[in-house]
């Protein structure tokens, strides 16, 4: 955290860039070898415990921390079991503002249902495979 904070202060694109989606192309603070867990979403695999836990859902909104809280302007997160993967991871991941989230949580509370989130969970399957994560 350290280092992200020290290189959001040296480089002004690149807090804009943490502003706007709350996330790094370039994380000073991700190794390579985090890099490729990162790519292929094996970071994601320690949440099967919290799955199991019943903390977590496979399908839902993603969790955020309580310092992102401010940046989120929107109800449905609050009413939902947060999920391993869901529309936002799915459909635009790297490339939509934190904010935006939203969005993809509202029409997730509309659609839920079983087929949707099987649905989701093979996009997901697919994403894993492609390794477009970051």
């Amino acid at each position: 955290e350290d280092r992200l904070e020290g290189d959001l202060a040296d480089r002004p694109d690149a807090g804009a860039e943490w502003n706007g989606t709350q996330k790094r192309r370039d994380d000073p603070g991700v190794t390579r070898v985090g890099a490729i867990l990162r790519a292929a979403s094996f970071d994601e695999l320690p949440q099967i415990l919290n799955i199991l836990l019943g903390d977590m859902s496979f399908v839902g909104p993603r969790p955020f921390t309580p310092e992102q809280q401010h940046l989120y302007h929107g109800s449905s997160y609050y009413a939902l079991r947060p999920g391993l993967s869901g529309y936002w991871q799915v459909e635009d991941r790297n490339d939509v503002s934190f904010a935006s989230r939203v969005t993809y949580d509202a029409r997730y509370a509309q659609e839920m249902s079983l087929a949707t989130d099987l649905g989701v969970i093979a996009r997901t399957i697919a994403v894993v495979v492609r390794c477009t994560g970051r």
